[in-house]
């Protein structure tokens, strides 16, 4: 199922921040244009992992994930979540870190906590303003 709305979380672990954002994206370049937004709306943000599923020109799925040099394959860890959902777009978490190391499994675990809620926002109606 394509990604039709972009939806946000955030979550805080032991004074870390983390910033989910599911939102919809064709391809690679839309993806590295999403991460570059982010990067200047996030500044402190150290890290900002991302996942994405998208089908190429003759329909092939395809897949791919980046840590952005973050502990723990995070990168992997969201990809997991939009394989188990079926799902086709982008998911990207940007940390900004508070001060505690979590350690690989704090890590993982944050990352999949911070995903699941956007996954949530997702679900859940759009507001009407």
């Amino acid at each position: 199922m394509k990604i039709a709305r972009t939806a946000e979380f955030r979550l805080t672990v032991e004074r870390s921040r983390f910033h989910a954002l599911l939102f919809p994206a064709a391809d690679e370049d839309e993806v590295a244009a999403m991460v570059k937004r982010r990067r200047g709306e996030l500044r402190k943000a150290n890290h900002h992992c991302w996942a994405m599923r998208c089908r190429n020109e003759a329909g092939a799925l395809f897949e791919g994930s980046r840590d952005d040099g973050e502990v723990g394959h995070p990168g992997r860890v969201l990809l997991e979540v939009l394989r188990h959902e079926d799902l086709e777009g982008g998911l990207l978490v940007s940390r900004v870190f508070g001060g505690v190391k979590l350690g690989v499994g704090g890590v993982c675990r944050a990352f999949r906590e911070a995903c699941e809620g956007a996954l949530a926002a997702y679900r859940s109606p759009p507001t009407r303003r």
